[in-house]
């Protein structure tokens, strides 16, 4: 089984390093927008990918090319992300291909469910919080990742 595994940096890249155990036994492949954090997943293929926001649609495009064109040319089984928007586009062409889509949302995210959550919500094949008050029918809280 190919797992990518794939988030942005800062806490949503320590929320996604800490699922790591959950993937023994499968190939873990990982992107993340910072190079530097190649050295975090020492032994494990990594990709760089460019970090996009909302707040700049030229970047947001350029990072969607970048992440479609790495998940068209990996072809993983799974692909899991902690967030944020190069997380969310790995959740769109990973349905694309037919592949199993997982979203974990940021434990940061107590009173609602992040923007690209409530999209991941309705596209993902799973889609979780980190609070149980944020669960509903389509977003499962099943614990944290920080404990």
């Amino acid at each position: 089984m190919k797992i990518l595994a794939i988030a942005s940096a800062g806490g949503h890249w320590v929320q996604l390093l800490r699922l790591k155990p959950a993937f023994e036994g499968h190939e873990l492949i990982y992107a993340s927008t910072k190079k530097s954090f190649a050295d975090t997943v020492k032994g494990y293929q990594f990709y760089d990918i460019p970090d996009a926001s909302r707040w700049n649609k030229f970047k947001l495009i350029y990072s969607l090319l970048c992440v479609f064109k790495l998940i068209f040319s990996l072809r993983p089984n799974i692909i899991i992300t902690t967030g944020a928007a190069p997380g969310l586009m790995g959740i769109i062409a990973g349905k694309m291909i037919g592949a199993k889509t997982v979203w974990v949302d940021s434990i940061a995210n107590v009173e609602n469910l992040s923007m690209s959550g409530k999209i991941a919500a309705s596209i993902a094949d799973k889609s979780y919080t980190q609070w149980p008050d944020l669960s509903n029918s389509k977003v499962t809280f099943s614990g944290n990742v920080l404990s």
